[in-house]
């Protein structure tokens, strides 16, 4: 599946958009607070527990809406926006994904 940022794609013809896709998923309750907590721990250093966290919802959230465009019969998607949002009053992290589900020549 051929996934971009972009509204177009160099050198590859559209020929069909089919909709909007999208996937999601939420992060542990305590994340950001276990994270401003240890923030005095790691100044100037990185926490690879959280990034790897984020990462890995990331990737959840992706491949639901990759799913959801093989679903539709998609071969690409384009105009990918991935962002991050805290939800419950900052306790937990959403990731979200959203896109143009399309088939590609």
């Amino acid at each position: 599946m051929l996934i971009t940022t972009t509204s177009t794609l160099d050198g590859i013809k559209i020929k069909e958009y089919l909709g909007l896709v999208s996937g999601e998923t939420i992060l542990g309750a305590n994340i950001f607070r276990d994270f401003m907590a240890g923030i005095t721990d790691i100044v100037g250093g990185r926490s690879g527990a959280y990034e790897k966290s984020l990462v890995e919802a990331k990737e959840i959230a992706m491949d639901e809406m990759i799913q959801e465009a093989k679903r539709k019969g998609a071969n690409a998607i384009i105009g990918v926006d991935l962002d991050y949002e805290t939800v419950g009053q900052g306790s937990m992290l959403m990731v979200s994904c959203c896109g143009t589900a399309v088939i590609t020549e």
